[in-house]
């Protein structure tokens, strides 16, 4: 039987994978760091959720982007000393852009409240550590253009607060997202293109994630290596959204390509974010979660990656 065409994508980079271990093993001597994006566990508190990360043997987290406004959001001190208690580093922060605070707005007000937040949350992301803080270019939730501005809009916007992102020494990770919750950046190719735009050293890295990007990119591992050291953080989830290990995603090819790209440093992250089918998870960042539903997510994601890595490793 004559294969498929993405098992011979698959098969080239698992040929790249081998080559790589054969030619360099050293560089496949330190695993990939898992991480894990916390605002999907809603209005538990970051005490509980520190927990279950560190019954999990989960090392870092991504922290919720939940200054809203001056009066709201962690507070540095505090979540370093709760986390500390539970031998979890922050990995960066999960920026949230929505139709209130859009980069790309045809409302002065509106882009002024999404570099507003920025700015609150820069600071924040270096007090505690962070290496990274994920920005979408338009709002998430709002598939509909606003015109054909909407790019330039956001891309002057963005160039308004890059120097920041410099002073303080955190990288932007640009998140392409897909066509059904925004209305541009839907690729990491267009996440490039729109990285150029803005044309600052302080935007340069991409944050892909695996469930867009099984809408928008033709394979995920090639599209994984063309984004190569330009990503920073790596959000997954199963095909269905669900927890690792309850679809269809092909998470080897995954692993060989976050190898082939030297992605098993320090400041690169595997994010798990399984926030279940549906349109629109959004809501349950201010919903009261089911815990034993969040144990289970955790507990299987972390056991199944890790199980994985070991087989990939192992070739």
């Amino acid at each position: 039987m004559k294969v498929q065409s993405f098992e011979l994508r698959n098969a080239r980079t698992r040929q790249a994978f081998l080559a790589l271990k054969k030619k360099s093993p050293a560089r496949l001597a330190p695993r990939l760091n898992l991480s894990w994006s916390n605002w999907g566990f809603g209005l538990e508190s970051l005490a509980d959720s520190a927990r279950r990360l560190e019954r999990n043997g989960i090392r870092f987290i991504e922290l919720h982007g939940n200054h809203y406004g001056p009066d709201l959001g962690y507070r540095p001190a505090e979540t370093l000393a709760l986390l500390g208690d539970h031998g979890i580093q922050v990995a960066g922060v999960c920026g949230m852009f929505s139709a209130e605070n859009d980069l790309s707005a045809n409302s002065g007000r509106t882009r002024q409240a999404a570099l507003d937040y920025l700015k609150r949350t820069l600071p924040f992301t270096a007090e505690v550590g962070g290496t990274y803080l994920l920005v979408v270019p338009g709002a998430v939730g709002r598939p509909t253009p606003y015109d054909a501005s909407e790019f330039d809009r956001s891309v002057e916007s963005l160039r308004l607060v890059a120097d920041l992102f410099v002073d303080h020494r955190i990288r932007a990770a640009i998140e392409p997202i897909r066509a059904a919750e925004v209305s541009f950046c839907h690729t990491v190719a267009a996440a490039q293109r729109y990285i150029r735009a803005v044309d600052h050293s302080g935007i340069r890295h991409i944050n892909g994630d695996v469930y867009h990007m099984q809408v928008g990119e033709a394979h995920i591992g090639e599209a994984l290596l063309r984004a190569g050291r330009q990503l920073t953080k790596r959000l997954v989830a199963d095909s269905n959204r669900c927890a690792l290990g309850d679809g269809s995603l092909d998470v080897d090819t995954l692993i060989m390509a976050l190898y082939l790209i030297g992605y098993n440093q320090p400041g690169c992250y595997v994010t798990p974010e399984p926030l279940g089918p549906g349109g629109d998870p959004y809501p349950a960042m201010f919903g009261r979660p089911d815990p034993r539903l969040l144990d289970r997510l955790v507990r299987q994601t972390a056991r199944y990656f890790r199980e994985r890595e070991d087989q990939v490793r192992a070739l």
